[in-house]
């Protein structure tokens, strides 16, 4: 109720100067518009930045009690590089004016209408004030970043996520930020990524896979015969409450990429078909884990969740309630038979990371080139209708081109990113430091000290 109050103070105080001027007679309509529009997409960025705690507790309880405090901090580290590197080049690089492959302008933000209109043009269809522009963008770009750091868990040095955060956030998530949404290659021939199936998510899980491949298993994850063994999260509590923040999240997320609180309601729409997705993953997972393993998963209800949601992120604006449904519950059920295929091939995707967000942005990404209908496109004005609405295979080969160009790119320039860091720096904690846990061995202290306290009584080490 507190906290109704205050959104809703907020929310009055920064649209009262504009009514009452519109009442006075001395603002005009659109004046009143763009006021309640940098409301809407200010409100869509804290959503998508709060996205940070859900992926916090999400990890921390996904993996081993010895790395929680690891790996829920170093999320807060990453978002704070972020934000730096993106303020200075990243966003720059991704909505500058420039050509069709990365921006040339735009470079350390200041905030002025002047720069906007003089570095920004893929950004001026809507009147929102750059900074909140900027901060909105900002926050996709950590949301990206945040995915890639899946496939380091319990194992990658704390020094590479200084390095390898800051390179991505440069060099990487940008240039692909403006093929698609900057005005570059892939907007020129109408790739529909509504708001980042394969800009935000299939980059982070294509960084997470190369991660995981160069930094190899956890100790004790496959037996000598290549068998996996399974190491729970140490909180499913904690994933479930991060599982929640992420669904909520998901509404600055995709009805925000409108960038206008004020077009028909359509991110109502947009929020109607994200949530009936979701829904959807959720049960499918949930279900087709029943049917596998004889018992309901709710690791795998979890991951189908996600999967639905990061699938209609690029659809969302696009496709039908009914649609949304079949995208979100295919989405669930490829999930967790590719996380099981990925596990069985020796890939030790602790958080399935490339699962949840590489498959699932994969398919959601190309869902629009079936789906998309012709009014939805047109109202969007970005590609054609898909193949089941007469659209035939135009708009799916575009989809499909997207997708190859960005996970090629992503995929050959993490490589060599990571590979000098591996043999200069160095990926991979020591065997000993692994074993006690990167709490201790990286920050001097546990997560959840009385309990490790008593988990290591009598020994040197724990594995807990």
């Amino acid at each position: 109720m507190v906290k109704k109050l205050l959104l809703s103070v907020v929310m009055m105080s920064a649209l009262l100067p504009a009514s009452l001027a519109f009442a006075a007679g001395e603002a005009t309509p659109a004046q009143l518009q763009g006021a309640i529009d940098a409301v809407w997409v200010m409100l869509a960025a804290i959503l998508v930045i709060f996205m940070q705690a859900g992926f916090a507790l999400l990890e921390a309880g996904s993996t081993r009690m010895k790395n929680a405090g690891h790996v829920a901090g170093k999320t807060v580290l990453t978002f704070g590089l972020c934000a730096i590197a993106f303020w200075a080049v990243g966003f720059g690089f991704a909505f500058g004016d420039g050509n069709s492959f990365f921006g040339t302008t735009g470079f350390f933000v200041d905030g002025s209408e002047e720069q906007a209109k003089a570095a920004f043009g893929s950004l001026s269809a809507s009147d929102v004030p750059i900074t909140i522009k900027f901060l909105f963008q900002l926050a996709f770009a950590g949301v990206s970043l945040a995915i890639a750091w899946g496939g380091f868990a319990e194992r990658g040095k704390l020094a590479v996520y200084f390095v390898f955060g800051t390179l991505f956030t440069v060099v990487i998530y940008p240039i692909v930020a403006h093929w698609v949404w900057g005005g570059g290659w892939l907007a020129q021939i109408g790739m529909q990524d509504f708001a980042g199936s394969t800009v935000v998510h299939l980059q982070g899980a294509t960084a997470a896979l190369v991660a995981t491949l160069l930094l190899k298993p956890r100790i004790g994850k496959y037996n000598k015969d290549k068998t996996p063994n399974l190491i729970p999260g140490h909180n499913q509590v904690l994933s479930v409450l991060g599982v929640i923040i992420l669904w909520i999240g998901w509404f600055g997320f995709n009805p925000g990429s409108t960038l206008s609180a004020m077009n028909d309601g359509f991110f109502g729409y947009i929020a109607l078909t994200t949530n009936l997705a979701a829904a959807a993953g959720a049960v499918a997972a949930m279900v087709v884990s029943w049917m596998y393993f004889g018992k309901a998963d709710i690791p795998s209800m979890l991951n189908g969740v996600l999967a639905a949601l990061v699938a209609i992120t690029a659809a969302c604006a696009f496709v039908t309630p009914r649609d949304a449904v079949i995208i979100g519950a295919v989405s669930g059920i490829l999930t967790f038979f590719t996380a099981l295929w990925f596990e069985k091939a020796g890939v030790d995707d602790p958080v399935y990371a490339f699962s949840v967000h590489g498959i699932a942005g994969i398919w959601g990404t190309l869902s629009t080139g079936f789906f998309a209908t012709p009014e939805l496109a047109a109202k969007v004005g970005v590609g054609k209708a898909g193949l089941f609405y007469g659209g035939g295979l135009e708009q799916l080969g575009v989809q499909a081109l997207g997708i190859f160009g960005a996970f090629l790119f992503v995929l050959i320039l993490s490589f060599v990113i990571l590979y000098l860091i591996k043999v200069t720096i160095g990926l991979r904690v020591t065997e000993e430091e692994e074993i006690v846990g990167l709490d201790v061995s990286e920050h001097g202290t546990y997560g959840y000290p009385e309990q490790m306290k008593k988990a290591a009584h009598g020994s040197t080490v724990t594995t807990v």
